[in-house]
């Protein structure tokens, strides 16, 4: 129970990452407040946790790319709890495509989503932060902050700005002992990852299988990673074994990014 006593809250948890990760939590002990778009998705994700964990499991309906349901978040977390020990930034990606694709209006749905969504979450979290003493603040973001995504253009700009804003805030929030750290996926088996792999099928003229086989010969472990694997590293970063870890983007990706 490494997070027994915790307040984590978890956007995009309805499904894949997120929700993988707020399930590993609330093994561990935490009380959750969880977030997605989509009301009926989201409160089946609190259902289905509860009833595997027992954990105290609060929800709303948010899209964090809008700033009004950010505010109305924000309100509901600290009217529920009044606190926050553990943040987790987590939110879909842009659509995929190369630079020649998109318009501004693509642009600014993804800076939205993928950018500012961290910036006013992490801004309304903090203070709460700050009245417990500490924090951890988990920014997703990808391995394209090392190497990037062919045909993942919107997602490897916006990935990178948060790469740099998770390195900035770790410097700011350091002396109110509030560590932030990004956690970076691979090839995790998602349903983003299925669409994605539908998208190259296409493109290239061949099966999503054939697509994915080929994605999973380049990774060095052999195979996708599990959601299962990824949450491990995010309790990782969110409880007391990583208290001296801080500024850093850990991969998860089975060795598949060939960079230091």
């Amino acid at each position: 129970m490494k997070l027994q006593g915790k307040t984590a809250v978890v956007t995009a948890a309805s499904r894949g990452l997120g929700k993988g990760i707020a399930l590993r939590f609330a093994r561990e002990g935490a009380r959750l407040f969880i977030a997605s778009r989509s009301e009926a998705a989201i409160r089946r994700a609190a259902e289905d946790i509860r009833a595997q964990t027992g954990a105290e499991v609060a929800w709303m309906a948010a899209h964090v790319s809008r700033r009004e349901d950010v505010n109305r978040l924000l309100a509901a977390i600290r009217q529920k709890y009044g606190a926050a020990d553990i943040l987790v930034n987590n939110a879909g990606g842009p659509p995929a495509g190369t630079f020649f694709d998109f318009e501004d209006e693509a642009w600014q749905s993804a800076f939205d989503l993928n950018l500012m969504s961290v910036v006013r979450m992490t801004r309304g979290i903090v203070p709460l932060m700050k009245e417990r003493g500490g924090g951890r603040i988990i920014n997703i973001l990808s391995t394209s902050i090392k190497q990037p995504n062919p045909n993942l253009v919107l997602s490897n700009v916006m990935r990178a700005a948060v790469a740099g804003l998770t390195k900035s805030l770790s410097l700011e929030l350091a002396p109110y002992n509030i560590l932030v750290n990004g956690l970076a996926p691979g090839r995790i088996l998602t349903d983003r990852i299925r669409e994605l792999d539908i998208v190259a099928a296409e493109r290239r003229g061949i099966s999503p299988e054939q697509a994915a086989a080929e994605a999973e010969a380049g990774i060095p472990l052999g195979r996708s990673g599990t959601v299962e694997e990824f949450a491990g590293a995010a309790l990782f970063l969110a409880s007391q074994d990583g208290s001296y870890v801080t500024g850093q983007m850990l991969l998860v990706d089975g060795g598949m990014t060939r960079t230091y």
